[in-house]
């Protein structure tokens, strides 16, 4: 990769990742990225800085000779960075460049130490990502020293000599901050590509508006799109704005990332609408555990003893025709169920045929996590599932009798279908090469937040 390119990458820990409007999300980088930035950005940034100076045309007493500069070494001893509030980034670079110059008789070493001072403007671009240009750009040059022996040096040529690499450096150190930061913008325009979030079904982020930078942070309001089957996904009503307060997840993080309930509703509309909650429940005439068959609903409804004078199996069809219900208070985040469970039972001719139906209401207790860029859920009932009969082919159902049954074949099944599907998680916005560290994930009163570390590896 690029020297340039590698730079642009690190710097993208510094903007703005991505962020949410309606569904909300926000991302925020804080302070404590600038100095994982300054850190693992030294090397490929001294890279970035190796310019090729030409010859230089040095007097001889007679003649202008053409002569090589070479540079030997560019170490960066200091990268600052700091947030400008209402601006973007400003960055301090400290660098020493050792030069040879193939002067005759002997050749010299130069050390010319280079401090270049650069404002990063970041802005929103109009296909809805960050787009960031350098405003303004200053090198500062230091005198020079002479080593390897060369303190014999007249003056005068001396100061030719570093009048020439200090022109050159002038014009081109700024050239190619500027470049680093253009080859950035083509990265964060990756930010608004299709995530997916299931086989027929993805998720988009882009900016909604300018970034919000103070000095302590950069903050971005993102907008965040699901998409099944090539349509996005509505909610019903007006989503409401999403402002993320200040201080809260973990203090002295590098990114915090807020996402509202909204989003939380629009994943479990998305769900709902592609029919991945439903699900089939059968039972095994063969297995010795097994409840879902005639034989033991038939000690509970006569009928179906009747009905089915031999052990037939018994499934139940569940489908989720309401959107689940999501509640997020403060360090406790629950999910509500409603489905409909047709009961049916496998007749002599091999076709099912409709016992009865309820409806259901089961209320599960949320755990989120985050693994591997993607915000990951686990659930576990909470008290008694609620049963409602609907309909029934077998006369009067004693709600009561029936319930100890459903509720012994229903609830790990639905647990295993449930965590299957949300363990595979939506993918939070990010950056290629740049994956979250220690995440930690806070909720509070309708919105959820991520604390969490940064690290770019390729």
């Amino acid at each position: 990769m690029a020297p340039a390119r590698r730079v642009g990458l690190l710097l993208s820990l510094l903007l703005p990742v991505v962020s949410a409007s309606m569904p909300g999300t926000v991302v925020r980088l804080n302070r404590a990225v600038l100095s994982y930035v300054s850190e693992i950005g030294k090397a490929p940034l001294q890279q970035a800085l190796n310019v090729t100076v030409p010859y230089f045309l040095d007097w001889n007493g007679e003649v202008h000779q053409p002569t090589r500069i070479q540079t030997l070494n560019i170490r960066v001893p200091h990268f600052h960075l700091k947030f400008v509030a209402d601006f973007g980034v400003r960055l301090l670079v400290a660098a020493n460049f050792t030069f040879k110059v193939f002067r005759v008789p002997e050749p010299l070493e130069l050390m010319l130490p280079v401090v270049v001072l650069a404002d990063a403007h970041v802005a929103q671009g109009s296909i809805g990502t960050p787009v960031v240009s350098i405003s303004a750009c200053f090198p500062l040059f230091s005198n020079a020293d002479v080593s390897d022996g060369s303190s014999s040096v007249a003056p005068g040529p001396l100061a030719l000599v570093q009048k020439h690499v200090r022109a050159v450096l002038r014009n081109k150190l700024c050239l190619s901050v500027s470049n680093l930061v253009q080859g950035l913008n083509v990265h964060l325009g990756t930010l608004i590509g299709l995530n997916p979030v299931g086989p027929e079904s993805q998720i988009r982020y882009s900016m909604i508006s300018v970034p919000n930078i103070t000095k302590d942070y950069i903050s971005l309001d993102i907008n965040a799109v699901l998409f099944l089957l090539g349509k996005p996904i509505v909610l019903p009503v007006d989503a409401t704005p999403f402002v993320l307060p200040l201080h809260v997840g973990a203090d002295g993080t590098m990114a915090t990332v807020g996402l509202s309930r909204d989003l939380f509703d629009s994943v479990l509309l998305l769900l709902q609408k592609a029919g991945a909650l439903n699900l089939d429940i059968t039972g095994q005439l063969e297995s010795g555990d097994n409840l879902l068959n005639t034989s033991v609903l038939g000690q509970l409804i006569p009928e179906v003893a009747r009905w089915f004078p031999k052990p037939m199996p018994v499934a139940l069809k569940v489908q989720l025709g309401a959107t689940p219900v999501v509640t997020l208070h403060t360090h406790n985040a629950t999910l509500q169920l409603q489905p409909f469970v047709e009961v049916r039972a496998v007749a002599s001719n091999s076709a099912f045929r409709s016992l009865f139906s309820f409806d259901m209401v089961v209320n599960l207790s949320l755990q989120l996590s985050v693994s591997k860029l993607k915000l990951r859920g686990t659930t576990s009932v909470l008290g008694d599932i609620q049963l409602a009969m609907a309909s029934s082919n077998v006369g009067f159902i004693d709600t009561d009798q029936v319930h100890p049954l459903m509720d012994a074949v229903f609830k790990k099944p639905l647990l295993d279908h449930l965590n299957a599907l949300l363990g595979m998680g939506i993918a939070l916005p990010n950056v290629v090469n740049l994956h979250y560290v220690d995440p930690e994930v806070f909720v509070y009163e309708g919105y959820v937040v991520i604390s969490s570390g940064l690290l770019y590896q390729r």
